[in-house]
C-alpha cells in the first residue's frame, strides 16, 4: 500500500508529537485508563500548565478528547481519531504504564471524579 504525501505528513506530525517522552507515556497510559490533569501532575511531577500544554497538543492532533465531570476535566483517547490505528500500532509495543496509576492509588492521590 502506498501512502500519499498528506498521510506521510500526518504520520511525521504524529511521530514528532509522540517523540516527547511525556506525551508518549500519556498516550500509553490513556490506552487503559482516563485521567485528570491533576493526576498527570502528580505522576509526572511537573506543573499543571506544562501538563495542560502536553494535553492540548494531543487534543489538537485529535488523539485525546476531554469530558467534563462537574469541576473535573477527564482526558481519554479519542477512539474515533483517524490516526489512532497508527498510534495504537506503536503503543502496543510499549510496556504497560498501569503501575503509575497504582502508585497514585497507594498514595491516596487517585482522583474520584464521580
Amino acid at each position: 500500500m502506498e501512502f500519499s504525501t498528506i498521510e506521510i505528513e500526518k504520520a511525521a506530525t504524529i511521530l514528532k508529537l509522540l517523540g516527547d517522552k511525556t506525551r508518549l507515556t500519556m498516550v500509553k497510559m490513556l490506552d487503559t485508563n482516563d485521567y485528570c490533569v491533576c493526576e498527570f501532575v502528580e505522576i509526572f511531577k511537573v506543573s499543571q500548565p506544562a501538563i495542560s500544554q502536553h494535553v492540548r497538543k494531543l487534543k489538537d492532533a485529535g488523539l485525546v478528547r476531554e469530558t467534563r465531570r462537574s469541576q473535573w476535566v477527564i482526558y481519554s483517547l479519542n477512539k474515533e481519531s483517524d490516526v489512532l490505528p497508527f498510534v495504537q500500532s506503536l503503543i502496543d509495543h510499549l510496556p504497560k504504564q498501569d503501575f503509575k496509576l497504582q502508585e497514585l492509588e497507594q498514595q491516596g492521590l487517585r482522583i474520584s471524579c464521580e
